[in-house]
């Protein structure tokens, strides 16, 4: 069968890789053209655009791009004409996947959309346009199935967490060789050039106030040396590439951007402080239509605060040290943090979700 597959960051782009891993084991006659990244190229798939290209954030941001927004909408959707495929997988990205979903189901091409659009938080009313225009909703967050039940009458599949399946597997693996002789307190600014220019620069105030510690910088794969070196300058850190899992599996603490990382720095049990800060024209328009108590992951599937969110204005070097001092020496808030992600991992940790999205991809194309 031919399986067209979109994701548009770093995230997907590792969910999607071991999607394309699963396809291939249950499909010996795969063909796969992809929209991602390194990842999903690896394992298989023919990779039309990799996502740098695609990996627009914030409200102020995507209206300056919005010309190569559209340009790349519709270059995708002759790319998908052109490949004819027997079904189109979406994974996450909703401004772009939920344009390119309406498009596909006028053309009666299957849809199945893979790793749910936060439509709980915001933009509720996406889940008419899920219901009119994806086949089959495949969720990756346990309440998100009551969600679209009790609320939208609308039965979805929960697959599991592809993020605790990645992680699983990373554990099993012997420790990479130590990266630093003293305790590691991981910085992870995130994967695009414009959080890791705003946010990185903050984290990096923290560094002289704990000497006793050797801070990483996880450094995206996606991007240059020269980036991350403009902001570091003189300041005593080291930067890893394309290491993060090791670089958690190490560290005694994180200072982590607000998204996935979250949960996997959590699913790696690693304490964690979440920082976010973005443009303040695109905050203030998130704080009108996000509908939700809790930016990271961890607090949204717990529903509660497990983890401090320091936020826009919160962000500041002050409160990064008041909140790492707590993660480092305060031993009862340590025990309860490791209850709360011992908790969560047995939420998420059970299915294998690359697997199980696999084959309900692949019954959809044969009908069942």
């Amino acid at each position: 069968m031919r399986y067209y597959v979109i994701a548009g960051e770093a995230s997907g782009d590792m969910v999607g890789g071991n999607l394309v891993k699963a396809l291939h084991a249950q499909d010996a006659h795969a063909d796969i053209r992809c929209w991602g990244g390194d990842k999903m190229q690896a394992a298989g798939a023919t990779l039309v655009k990799h996502y740098r290209a695609l990996a627009f954030m914030g409200f102020v941001e995507v209206i300056m791009h919005l010309r190569a927004i559209l340009n790349n909408i519709d270059f995708c959707k002759k790319d998908i004409l052109g490949y004819k495929p027997d079904v189109l997988v979406l994974i996450d990205y909703p401004g772009f996947n939920m344009r390119i979903a309406e498009w596909a189901k006028k053309q009666g091409i299957k849809v199945v959309y893979y790793v749910s659009p936060q439509v709980w938080a915001w933009k509720e009313n996406r889940v008419k346009k899920i219901k009119r225009d994806v086949d089959r909703l495949l969720v990756i967050l346990p309440f998100e199935v009551d969600y679209y039940k009790d609320k939208w009458n609308y039965d979805v599949t929960y697959v599991g967490n592809p993020m605790a399946e990645v992680v699983g597997e990373e554990k099993r693996k012997p420790m990479a060789p130590p990266f630093a002789d003293k305790p590691i307190i991981a910085l992870l600014p995130g994967s695009r050039s414009q959080e890791i220019r705003v946010k990185l620069p903050i984290m990096l105030q923290v560094v002289k106030h704990f000497p006793e510690y050797t801070f990483i910088v996880a450094q995206a794969s996606a991007q240059p040396d020269s980036l991350y070196k403009e902001i570091i300058g003189d300041i005593p850190v080291k930067l890893v590439k394309d290491q993060t899992y090791n670089i958690l599996r190490q560290a005694t603490a994180g200072l982590v951007t607000s998204g996935t990382a979250t949960l996997e720095t959590a699913l790696f049990g690693v304490p964690q402080v979440v920082c976010y800060k973005g443009n303040p024209v695109s905050f203030w328009l998130a704080t009108k239509l996000v509908t939700i108590k809790y930016i990271s992951l961890v607090n949204l599937i717990m529903d509660k605060p497990v983890v401090k969110e320091l936020i826009q204005g919160d962000l500041t070097e002050a409160n990064l040290v008041a909140e790492l001092t707590k993660l480092l020496k305060d031993e009862t808030y340590k025990w309860e943090l490791k209850q709360d992600y011992d908790t969560l991992w047995n939420s998420l940790g059970s299915r294998c979700a690359s697997e199980n999205a696999a084959k309900e991809i692949i019954a959809l194309v044969a009908g069942k």
